[in-house]
C-alpha cells in the first residue's frame, strides 16, 4: 500500500493546479506511459497517447485476429519461420500440428512467440500478411497510435501502440469467451496432436492467482518496450483496467494502483 500513502500525502500537501495534477496523474514515476480505468471510466492517465513500443502485448491483436479467422479445433502445422522464433518460446519444431487453441493458450499464457508466429502465418499465409490484417484491424478500431510490423512484439521500427489504444483492444479481447477464459488460466498444459510432445507452462501474469480478483490479460517485456502489462481485476461490483508501458517494478506497482482504484470505486460519493 506504500503508493496510497504517497498520494494521499501528496495530495493533501499540495493545492490548485498543482493537486488537481497530481490527482489526475498520481503515479508519474511508475510507468513511461500508463492509464486507469474504474468500472469504464478513464480516472488516471499519463502520456496515454504516446506511442511506444508495445513489447508482446502485441499478441492481444493477434489472438484476436486468429480466433476470429479460425476454430478453436483447427489443426496449425508449425512452419520453418516459426519454429525459428526468437525470444520467449516455447521450441516447438517444424511440421508439428497443435490446434488453435493450444497455441492460443501458449502465446497469452506463456507468451510464446513460436505459437503465435504459427498462428499468423497459418491466418495469413505468411507474416507480412498477417501484419497487414493487423493494421486494418487497428484502423478499424480506431488505433490511431498503433501500427504493428510483426505479429510477436519484436522490436521494431514502426511497431508501436499507445496506452489508450492498448486499452480497446483489451477490452476487445475480453469480449471473446475463448481468449477471456485463456488469459484468466494460472497454467496449462497444451499437447501436439499427434501426442508426441507436451508442454506445461505458468501464466507470465504475476498477478493471476496473487491478486484477489485479477481476470487476465497480458504482459511484455523487450530492450526498448521495458516491462509492460494489461491487468484487468474485479472485485464486488467493480472492475478496474490498468495498462503500463516501459513501467519499472510491474508487479508491486501494479498492486498498489489497483488497491487505490478499488478503495476509490468503494468510497462514498
Amino acid at each position: 500500500m506504500r503508493w496510497l500513502l504517497v498520494w494521499c500525502v501528496a495530495l493533501l500537501g499540495t493545492s490548485g493546479a498543482v493537486a488537481s495534477e497530481k490527482a489526475s496523474n498520481p503515479f508519474a514515476q511508475v510507468a513511461q506511459a500508463y492509464l486507469v480505468e474504474i468500472d469504464g471510466s478513464l480516472v488516471w492517465q499519463k502520456n496515454a497517447q504516446q506511442r511506444l513500443a508495445p513489447a508482446s502485448l502485441t499478441k492481444l491483436m493477434s489472438a484476436l485476429l486468429a480466433v476470429e479467422a479460425l476454430g478453436i479445433d483447427t489443426a496449425v502445422a508449425v512452419d520453418a519461420e516459426a519454429a525459428h522464433e526468437t525470444g520467449s518460446a516455447l521450441g516447438m519444431l517444424q511440421g508439428e500440428r497443435w490446434t488453435v487453441k493450444d497455441l492460443l493458450a501458449a502465446t497469452l499464457i506463456a507468451s510464446a512467440n513460436d505459437a503465435c508466429r504459427a498462428l499468423a502465418d497459418h491466418v495469413g499465409g505468411d507474416q507480412a500478411h498477417f501484419v497487414q490484417r493487423m493494421n486494418r484491424r487497428a484502423l478499424q478500431m480506431n488505433l490511431r497510435n498503433t501500427h504493428f510490423a510483426n505479429a510477436c512484439g519484436h522490436d521494431a521500427p514502426g511497431h508501436y501502440s499507445s496506452a489508450a489504444d492498448l486499452r480497446v483492444l483489451a477490452h476487445a479481447l475480453m469480449q471473446n469467451p475463448v481468449l477471456a477464459k485463456l488469459v484468466a488460466q494460472p497454467q496449462a498444459q497444451i499437447t501436439s496432436l499427434r501426442g508426441e510432445r507436451s508442454f506445461i507452462f505458468g501464466n507470465k501474469n504475476a498477478l493471476i492467482d496473487r491478486y484477489e480478483g485479477t481476470l487476465g490479460i497480458k504482459t511484455g517485456t523487450t530492450p526498448q518496450a521495458g516491462k509492460c502489462l494489461v491487468v484487468q481485476a474485479r472485485r464486488g461490483a467493480h472492475t478496474v483496467l490498468l495498462v503500463l508501458l516501459a513501467g519499472k517494478d510491474r508487479s508491486w506497482d501494479a498492486t498498489d494502483i489497483l488497491d487505490i482504484a478499488f478503495a476509490r470505486a468503494n468510497a462514498p460519493q
